[in-house]
């Protein structure tokens, strides 16, 4: 007796061939009808006849593979963007040189900025309300309202473009806050492309970029290709060709305390600057490579005056390293403490108490291809990134 057996496969949206869908997997899609009801995948079916003994079966057999991708583009473009996840790297500066001050009572700087590995995970989900912002996070002291820069980044794209949506969003933190790594810079920059990528990309690039310089001088930084020489304030933005291997290793080492960027700018000297033109240094860098001479940081002597402290980790760091980093230096207006060349943390701070509440985490440099934001180093290709990092205090702020 013959019988009909009918084949058919759960068909989820991740596994559509993710090469011709937007670059932004993480979203999903929301309140749409099944595919099989919208587009009767059941029209199309192919038929082969199998023989089994005396048997023989019919089996219905559906091939989603070519017709679903072409199902997936159909359906994103009727329901759009509803949920995106993104990455936010933070960066080090790799020197920093303050080469005087500014009628407006900023200073203006040269420096060489790089984005690294570490970095934090913002979900974006749009939000029915017409009126407010929700932001969570799993670290407490963290600002929720107007007072962080990611709302900041999102009242300020609304402004610039029209735009009327508004959003669910959570911030997975991993980068510690008064670090000099720049993490909420990041996050506004991150927020920024989030919301033009919901309303389309109406805004350029270039448009997010200058438009990011009215609520932070870093910001901008962060539409670069991933390493850019940057002055005046921060904001004027030079890509350049990543001047230092890409998988070179790294520890970053913060203490507990932060450091007030008002307090270190305060009490900067001119006159005690150094006096190496930026441009050297970076063409040093490019030809050469890493060395402790190159990796300038006009802020440390303030930031070591208003942190003593800080000033002897990075003495125990050089001393106990003997040869291990190709350079230790200070990031922005610190705390962070950078050993360049290695990725692991002297033994002192493991061994001493003091150093119990030390953050620690190794990284790697990153950039990003144009028109894509940043994507998060697989483990396979950073050494497993921050694996041995120190959880985040409950108590840092933003």
């Amino acid at each position: 007796m013959a019988s009909v057996h009918l084949f058919h496969s759960s068909i989820f949206f991740n596994s559509f061939n993710s090469t011709k869908r937007n670059d932004f997997s993480a979203f999903k899609i929301h309140g749409s009808p099944s595919i099989s009801q919208k587009y009767n995948l059941r029209k199309y079916p192919s038929f082969k006849t199998m023989s089994s003994g005396d048997r023989r079966q019919l089996e219905i057999v559906y091939d989603p593979e070519e017709r679903l991708n072409k199902l997936a583009d159909e359906v994103d473009k009727e329901a759009g963007l509803s949920r995106l996840t993104l990455f936010s790297p933070c960066k080090v500066n790799v020197f920093l040189r303050i080469t005087g001050k500014r009628e407006d009572g900023y200073h203006d700087l040269a420096s060489l900025f790089h984005v690294i590995s570490l970095g934090d995970k913002i979900k974006f989900s749009l939000s029915p309300s017409r009126t407010k912002d929700s932001l969570s996070t799993n670290v407490a002291g963290v600002p929720l309202d107007d007072e962080n820069l990611i709302i900041k980044a999102l009242n300020l794209y609304r402004q610039k473009t029209g735009s009327d949506k508004y959003f669910w969003i959570h911030l997975d933190k991993k980068v510690p806050t008064g670090a000099g790594l720049g993490g909420g810079s990041s996050n506004a920059a991150t927020a920024l492309w989030a919301a033009n990528q919901f309303s389309g990309g109406i805004a350029t690039e270039k448009e997010l970029q200058e438009w990011s310089s009215e609520i932070g001088s870093d910001i901008p930084f962060f539409f670069s290709r991933g390493a850019a020489y940057c002055t005046g304030r921060g904001e004027e933005v030079k890509n350049i060709p990543p001047p230092i291997p890409l998988d070179t290793p790294m520890v970053l080492i913060k203490p507990q305390e932060a450091c007030s960027t008002a307090q270190v700018y305060k009490s900067l000297r001119l006159d005690q600057t150094s006096k190496v033109d930026p441009l050297s240094l970076l063409e040093k860098i490019s030809k050469e490579g890493i060395s402790q001479d190159v990796c300038i940081n006009d802020l440390e002597p303030p930031a070591f005056e208003v942190l003593p402290t800080l000033r002897r980790l990075k003495q125990r760091i050089i001393a106990a390293s003997r040869g291990q980093y190709d350079a230790v230096f200070m990031s922005g207006s610190g705390s962070t403490i950078v050993g360049i060349g290695s990725p692991d943390p002297p033994q002192f701070l493991y061994d001493d108490e003091a150093y119990k509440d030390v953050f620690l985490s190794e990284a790697t440099f990153i950039t990003r291809e144009e028109n894509q934001w940043y994507s998060e180093p697989s483990s396979s290709s950073t050494g497993s990134v921050a694996e041995f990092s120190r959880p985040l205090s409950d108590g840092i702020s933003q």
